[in-house]
This record gives structure tokens, C-alpha cells and sequence, in this order.
């Protein structure tokens, strides 16, 4: 039930990064651990990166109010929270009616769907 986080680097670019930093070829997998702390390190950078430019336009425009709300809007949508547990769940269980469904097990849970949807998010 995980979901990938919308600034994560793909494995291809982490063995070229480890590659660089090691002056070889990595041909192994990728360890949790150095995908973990190469998307941590992406992430870091596009954040400096979004901060920089915000601070940029913010700037430019500073007699202009409306511009500012605009800004905060742009972070937020270059931003985007991952999925909570509850939008996660109610995606696993969509995907566990259509399984069932697929299958012929006649599967249908409108009472988990209602308590996930009654929580909070």
C-alpha cells in the first residue's frame, strides 16, 4: 500500500549518482537506505529550488497582494501532500473489490468503505 512520493528519483538515476560518487558502474541494486537518502536529498533540493523562485517572484510583485495569494497557491500545487492512510486505504479497497470481482468472490464492503470515510483525513 505504498505510495510513491510525486519527488522520488527512480533507481536508474540513483546508481548513476552512486556511480559518480564512487567512480564505478553500479550494476547491483539499490539499497532502501541510499533510495531513501537520494529522495531526501531530491526533495531537499527542489524545496531550495521552489523557496528560491517564490521568494523571486514575491519580489517582483510585492505591491501586488493578490500575487502573494497566488504564490502560496503555486507552492501548495508544487507541493502536494502524499496520500493520507485513509485516501490509501479506500484506494486498496477499490482495488480489492475489483480483484474480487475479477475472480467471482462476489466481494462488496460498503460498511468498511463507510467507516474509512468517516474518518478524518
Amino acid at each position: 500500500m505504498t505510495q510513491e512520493h510525486p519527488i522520488t528519483p527512480s533507481t536508474e538515476l540513483v546508481k548513476q549518482w552512486l556511480g559518480t560518487y564512487f567512480s564505478t558502474t553500479i550494476t547491483g541494486e539499490v539499497s532502501d537506505v541510499e533510495l531513501t537518502l537520494a529522495t531526501q536529498a531530491a526533495r531537499w533540493g527542489a524545496a531550495q529550488e521552489l523557496e528560491e523562485c517564490l521568494q523571486w517572484f514575491s519580489a517582483f510583485y510585492c505591491m501586488e497582494t493578490w500575487m502573494q495569494k497566488d504564490l502560496e497557491k503555486f507552492r501548495t500545487a508544487r507541493r502536494p501532500k502524499p496520500p493520507s492512510l485513509k485516501e490509501q486505504a479506500l484506494q486498496e479497497l477499490d482495488l480489492l473489490k475489483a480483484d474480487a470481482t475479477t475472480h467471482g468472490l462476489g466481494f462488496d464492503a460498503p460498511a468498511i468503505r463507510r467507516a474509512l470515510e468517516s474518518l478524518p483525513d
